[in-house]
């Protein structure tokens, strides 16, 4: 009974979640959306055999996806549905780029490209161009992203080391994700101008 009780309300939360998200898409209305849905998505991705850092990344990717094509839902009742299709679309387009050997725009992978890039169109060197887009994160971010994508670190390692809940880790690159797509677009559209 009380759990039936608990499960109830934990429905009546997300449901509430996602409602106040569809009224006013924003940031802050979709974090509790975020905090509910990730570990449902990562679980997902792990019982689909990937490792939990690829889970983890898949799912960021799942939910940066539905936070962009959120107006796009039709019946607000089958958005875990829609969210999972969104997962299930994410995993296979990482598994066909990954069986055609199509590079996919990552943070680790840019600064590759940008030294072998001809710095003419960048305005400045490779060094210069990332820590513009570092500063386009507050600090937070940009020591997660750095964390997470330099040094390669695991997210529970960054939870460990920053004394901060993993979900708060997952936010934060979430959210430096968003911040940055417009930049990563636009380098990659001027390398395939230049190429």
């Amino acid at each position: 009974m009380i759990n039936e009780a608990l499960t109830g309300c934990r429905s009546w939360r997300d449901r509430e979640a996602v409602d106040k998200f569809l009224d006013s898409p924003g940031e802050q209305s979709f974090e509790e959306v975020f905090h509910v849905f990730t570990p449902q998505l990562v679980a997902f991705f792990r019982s689909r055999r990937c490792d939990f850092s690829l889970a983890e990344d898949l799912a960021q990717e799942a939910m940066l996806n539905a936070y962009r094509k959120a107006r796009q839902l039709r019946d607000r009742r089958s958005f875990r549905g829609w969210l999972f299709k969104i997962a299930l679309n994410v995993m296979r387009e990482y598994h066909g780029n990954k069986a055609r050997g199509a590079e996919s725009v990552t943070l680790s992978a840019v600064a590759d490209r940008l030294v072998t890039q001809d710095n003419r169109s960048s305005g400045g060197t490779p060094a210069f161009e990332f820590l513009r887009w570092m500063s386009a994160l507050n600090s937070r971010e940009s020591e997660v992203m750095k964390l997470r994508f330099i040094e390669e670190w695991e997210y529970h390692e960054i939870a460990a080391a920053q004394a901060i809940p993993l979900g708060t880790v997952q936010w934060r690159i979430f959210n430096a994700k968003k911040k940055l797509a417009p930049y990563l677009a636009a380098r990659e559209e001027g390398m395939r101008k230049a190429a």
